[in-house]
């Protein structure tokens, strides 16, 4: 893997794009996509930012062909309705999330005409993208996370999730490229300023993973074929890109995985988009 000018390049075949947006409570963001068109994971950051942020890496919204979205915290869903009702493009969620999407204070353009429904467990086609859509344990309504196959390319996005399920477990097993929360430290987060019942939310199985615990799960299930991954969804209060960092490479190393030599792993930045990571 080599890196030019903030571009990481994986030679291989087919040519795939990923680029983060924005990653946290803040707004979360992602886009897949190849040289031709692409979707995004997610729309919880303003449309300027996205549009701004896509035109840097020579995207622009005629580019993308539909919007997944994960559940719908703000973080989530703030640019939806611009994107679908006045850019035309179609948001995929489940029934019980589009109504949550409604009913909700961020979205001041309602969605009517770019309204998608997707199932959990059942694979939905887009061009050369498979994608399933599968339940995470999460506070919102009906959340889920995407596992998305391009070609032989494997992408797996679990943003928010309390705990991994079996079910979760199986799709980060399938993924050659994963991007998983590390939401937060829980030292920090224990003797941190959060009153004590967001304390118990945040940290509870329907809440969000900390460093150890996403670290654990990685190096008790690494398989040959996962090769990449990103730390999504860091707090701001609770978390240091370093500390995610370390944690996970420390729990890696000891099972004997080695980072930059059996995976490359990273942290995806809050607020600030990611480099453009290029895979053939």
């Amino acid at each position: 893997m080599k890196k030019n000018d903030g571009i990481f390049i994986q030679t291989d075949k087919m040519r795939i794009r990923f680029l983060s947006l924005g990653s946290g409570s803040s707004g979360n963001c992602y886009y897949l996509g190849t040289d031709t068109y692409g979707i995004l994971i997610d729309a919880g950051i303003g449309i300027r930012t996205i549009k701004k942020h896509l035109k840097e890496v020579g995207v622009t919204l005629g580019h993308i062909r539909a919007v997944f979205i994960t559940h719908d915290h703000a973080d989530h869903i703030k640019a939806v309705g611009h994107l679908g009702e006045k850019y035309h493009i179609p948001i995929y969620s489940t029934p019980l999330v589009h109504k949550g999407i409604n009913r909700s204070y961020c979205v001041t353009e309602k969605l009517v005409s770019s309204v998608r429904y997707i199932e959990k467990g059942e694979e939905f086609t887009l061009e050369d993208f498979h994608i399933i859509p599968f339940e995470v344990p999460h506070d919102g309504i009906d959340n889920v996370g995407y596992c998305i196959k391009i070609g032989e390319k494997v992408f797996s996005f679990l943003t928010d999730l309390g705990t991994i399920t079996p079910e979760a477990a199986y799709y980060i097993r399938k993924a050659n490229y994963l991007i998983i929360e590390a939401n937060y430290d829980a030292e920090m987060l224990e003797m941190g300023p959060y009153p004590y019942y967001l304390k118990t939310r945040i940290s509870s199985p329907n809440g969000h993973m900390c460093n150890a615990e996403t670290g654990d799960f990685l190096a008790e299930n690494m398989t040959e074929h996962l090769k990449h991954i990103w730390l999504c969804h860091l707090s701001k209060d609770n978390n240091h890109p370093e500390l995610a960092y370390k944690t996970v490479e420390w729990k890696l190393r000891s099972r004997g995985i080695v980072v930059g030599k059996d995976v490359h792993l990273y942290t995806l930045k809050r607020s600030l988009p990611s480099d453009l990571y290029v895979f053939e």
